[in-house]
């Protein structure tokens, strides 16, 4: 949990000025209770049935491994160290051999600088109009290797998230799991993530719940916003232990559930106290010593393993499972259904050539299924075939239109279908030239950014207006690397060359700058092709302002193919790679 004044909105002022005396996380709700899994009996029966009950000696192994993270990282895991980056390194590695869809999003303008990045993981499951987001901050102060603030909820997220995914259940909603960085220095990670967000996306999420600290020696039971709707299952699984839980006053405003509300976006969270004094009457209900701070090592080197109530533990990754299960499983199985898309949506031949696309499907609802492909709509002397001709719901296929040498020049829309238990389809258009002639065409979509980050795959958060750099034209522009330290970002898209255009030149505007020096190279900017670097530029090529570049894609012609802007950075100083209005034309 930060411990400086925490930045003020508008909206967050009257929670600021409510919040001066406060008390933030919770403790064990009996003086003796053990340190392993509470007994069966102590759940309420209902709500033992509604979510698997969270094995705490994983959750302290987690633990443990932070602790070792931070002892080989001098001591602390704050967010500008290597301690940091391995913890995400950790966290990471676990999450995606679990099945996770897992993204590191580099945090980009008012973050410290060589802040480590946000870690986003969301299971592949459910409806993704309706997000729960469950957070925690992953970075220590510099102090202290930083276990109960916050390996405590870092842990219990991680072991809920792969409990998750060991359980595999049905879905009603998305889940979306975020460990934040540079939360010690001001909620920055989580600010920027949020930010970063469209409108739309932040509408998606229904309820965000933070986790700060709750596991403290000497806690109490706290919950944020402890009334709202967002924390009625929280508060609703303590109530079952008789925990009687208060307000979590002492953390209003100090951690990364504030981020979200300062957007509008419902919080909650479980903490159980930090430097605030334990009341008599909190000692009386919750055992522990009256008049003593909830965490005596808040803040300090001494907040190792061996500062952790492991009941406390227990009963917050339990209730954190309880809160997952009751917002966004289902509990009965869903339909079996699927979605169907292809890319690109639109395609240009000549007679006698083809072209190819790619038909995706996605589970949508229940168990994968198998598909069958077909396509509509082909005028005479224009076949489609499918390669595979049917794929496992998630899976995807290549789609082959061959235009016979005698099919008339003219737009046809075409319809690909895939068939299952149910049957959806998706727009494809095609356009025939000309025997030899040639339609100029600019093929990149939202070259100059101006249009959030779609269709751009990759490192999007590096899309965006920021500060410390400016765009070539309109406000937007894509900045990748500039951390310095050991980073590679990439942005890219897929697009067709169209077929019989003599020429295909793509341009683009880079600003290089670096705190480099010399003709060294240490840091480089590359254009890929399929994978494949076509051209090169380096912390060697810095100048003020942008320069335009060009590059001869001409032998692509009639090919789909994707295109990437990759930098990468080494362990020294920054080079900032900035890129804008980007175009591919064809003549």
């Amino acid at each position: 949990m930060v411990l400086r004044p925490r930045r003020l909105s508008l909206a967050g002022l009257a929670l600021a000025t409510a919040a001066a005396g406060l008390t933030l996380l919770p403790a064990s709700a009996e003086a003796a209770a053990p340190s392993g899994r509470l007994p069966a009996t102590a759940h309420a029966p209902a709500l033992a049935a509604a979510a698997p009950d969270i094995d705490v000696a994983k959750v302290q192994a987690h633990l443990t491994e932070l602790n070792a993270i931070a002892t080989r990282n001098g001591g602390n895991r704050r967010s500008t160290g290597q301690g940091y980056r391995d913890s995400v390194a950790y966290v990471k590695g676990k999450l995606q051999a679990a099945g996770y869809t897992v993204t590191e999003q580099a945090c980009t303008s008012g973050c410290t600088s060589g802040a480590g990045p946000n870690l986003i993981a969301e299971w592949p499951r459910g409806d993704a109009s309706k997000v729960y987001m469950f957070g925690s901050h992953l970075d220590s102060v510099s102090a202290g290797p930083g276990i109960n603030d916050n390996g405590s909820g870092s842990a219990t997220l991680l072991e809920v998230a792969l409990q998750l995914a060991q359980t595999d259940p049905s879905m009603a909603a998305r889940v979306r799991f975020g460990w934040w960085t540079d939360e010690e220095q001001g909620l920055n990670g989580s600010d920027f993530y949020v930010r970063s967000l469209t409108s739309a996306q932040r509408s998606a999420i229904k309820a965000y719940y933070n986790f700060d600290m709750v596991a403290s020696p000497n806690g109490g039971y706290f919950i944020n916003h402890i009334t709202s709707a967002a924390a009625a299952p929280m508060k609703a699984y303590w109530d079952s232990l008789n925990l009687q839980p208060e307000e979590n006053t002492e953390g209003a405003g100090r951690s990364d559930d504030y981020s979200f509300e300062n957007y509008g976006i419902p919080t909650s969270g479980y903490a159980m106290g930090a430097s605030a004094r334990k009341t008599s009457a909190q000692a009386a209900k919750w055992g522990g010593t009256a008049g003593a701070a909830y965490d005596g090592c808040y803040h300090s080197a001494c907040d190792t393993t061996n500062n952790i109530n492991a009941t406390g533990l227990n009963r917050s990754a339990d209730g954190v499972a309880y809160t997952l299960w009751k917002q966004a499983v289902s509990d009965t199985a869903p339909a079996n259904d699927f979605s169907v898309s292809v890319n690109p949506a639109t395609g240009s031949a000549d007679p006698g050539t083809s072209l190819t696309a790619t038909v995706s499907t996605a589970t949508t609802s229940g168990s994968a299924q198998t598909v069958n492909l077909s396509a509509s709509g082909a005028p005479a002397g224009v076949t489609v075939s499918f390669s595979p001709a049917s794929v496992t719901s998630g899976g995807s296929s290549t789609a082959t239109v061959s235009v016979g040498s005698s099919v008339p020049p003219g737009t046809y829309p075409l319809t690909f279908t895939g068939t299952g238990t149910a049957t959806h389809s998706a727009s494809y258009t095609l356009t025939v030239k000309g025997a030899g002639g040639c339609t100029p065409s600019q093929v990149i979509s939202n070259g100059g950014f101006e249009s959030g980050t779609s269709p751009w795959t990759g490192d999007t958060g590096a899309i965006g207006t920021f500060s410390g750099q400016s765009a070539h034209s309109g406000s937007r522009y894509a900045w990748l690397a500039g951390y310095g330290y050991a980073a590679t970002d990439s942005i890219g898209q897929t697009v067709t060359v169209p077929a019989g255009c003599a020429k295909a030149t793509l341009r683009y505007w880079l600003h290089v700058d670096t705190a480099e020096s010399g003709t060294t190279v240490y840091d480089t900017f590359q254009v890929k092709v399929n994978g494949t670097a076509k051209q090169t530029y380096s912390n060697a090529d810095a100048a003020t302002g942008y320069t335009e570049r060009v590059l001869d894609l001409g032998q692509y012609a009639g090919q789909q193919i994707t295109l990437a802007f990759t930098a990468t950075e080494d362990s020294g100083l920054q080079t900032s790679f900035v890129v804008d209005d980007a175009t591919l034309t064809t003549g």
